[in-house]
């Protein structure tokens, strides 16, 4: 039984138990790693919110979750991690909105 979460949601990909009360394993959407892609080190604007730099990267706070899914061994927890002098890797908005079928 597949739940049906937003395209812009981490866990679109990710399937009900089989008795519908409880998300599945997680299945990661994955952001791959392109050319394109610049770093960032997060200053105290986007300190904890990663909601805000994906809004004013990509206009949309709810793409919050692609840091973590392109950055998984620096920010393990995608809210907790997300602190000043941290340098993260960001998707260009074209090719992640492509990837992501947005």
């Amino acid at each position: 039984m597949t739940y049906d979460y937003s395209k812009y949601s981490a866990y679109a990909q990710t399937d009900l138990s089989p008795d519908g009360t409880y998300l599945d394993m997680y299945v990661t959407r994955g952001v791959p790693a392109a050319a394109s892609d610049q770093t960032i080190t997060i200053g105290q604007k986007y300190n904890l919110r990663p909601d805000l730099l994906a809004f004013d990267l990509y206009n949309d706070s709810r793409l919050w979750w692609v840091f973590a899914e392109r950055n998984p061994n620096t920010l393990v927890d995608p809210v907790g991690d997300f602190t000043v002098g941290t340098t993260i890797y960001l998707p260009n908005a074209s090719s992640l909105k492509q990837s992501l079928g947005l």
